[in-house]
């Protein structure tokens, strides 16, 4: 019989890092309800393997904490080889929100509806938590010629103080696309990079700041 408890265990980790259990089941490639099952309703019963190895590797913490067995040996040789061929890619969760870079658009359901591949490697290498990533696409032109109608973005959802760049924000309930500057006294300068669009300033404490732009994808 086992001692450890994997589902709060898994609690435990994601609380530390402040990650939700939505999101790591999209850095599974899994719908968002997945881990919650596991953990609430004990379904399934234990973490497929690739799973459990995914998120010891995010947590940087032994698999047998997640329920893996303990091996020796030959086991673990065995198993430490099968650790060192993991994918080298994340699948990262593309949610069906368009972020509006014209007039705004309100956001819709948050299943992911599919997943854009990224290198681990250079995941990695940018410093960026596979877990609280997600892929959204822009949609109108106030960005041209930053992004245009149709564009992916790589969103950053690490809670950080604001710095200037592109930003996801939700501003009266609308989400958009925007590039923000920090203003003089407590207030956010929100900026469309299309000079036929106008600028405005914006109290902080009203615009939900949802995550950083870190990358874009578009047709040519």
């Amino acid at each position: 019989m086992e001692d450890r408890n994997p589902r709060a265990r898994l609690l435990e980790l994601a609380g530390s890092k402040g990650v939700s259990l939505a999101a790591l089941s999209g850095l599974l490639g899994r719908n968002t309800t997945y881990l919650q099952q596991f953990v609430r309703k004990g379904s399934p019963r234990r973490l497929e393997e690739r799973d459990r190895h995914q998120l010891a590797a995010f947590f940087g913490v032994s698999e047998s904490e997640l329920g893996a067995p303990e091996f020796h040996g030959e086991q673990a040789t065995a198993a430490q080889s099968s650790r060192r061929t993991a994918a080298p890619w994340i699948d990262v969760p593309r949610l069906p929100l368009g972020a509006s870079a014209g007039p705004g658009a309100f956001p819709a359901e948050e299943t992911p509806v599919g997943q854009l591949r990224f290198s681990r490697r250079w995941l990695t290498q940018q410093g960026f938590e596979p877990a609280v990533l997600t892929v959204i696409a822009v949609e109108g032109d106030s960005m041209e010629p930053t992004l245009h109608d149709g564009d992916e973005i790589l969103v950053d959802r690490t809670p950080r103080p604001l710095r200037a760049g592109i930003h996801v924000v939700r501003i009266d309930g609308v989400l958009l696309v925007k590039r923000l500057e920090p203003a003089a006294a407590g207030l956010v300068r929100v900026i469309s990079d299309n000079a036929a669009y106008g600028r405005s300033e914006y109290p902080l404490a009203d615009v939900e700041i949802l995550g950083r732009v870190v990358w874009k994808g578009g047709r040519i």
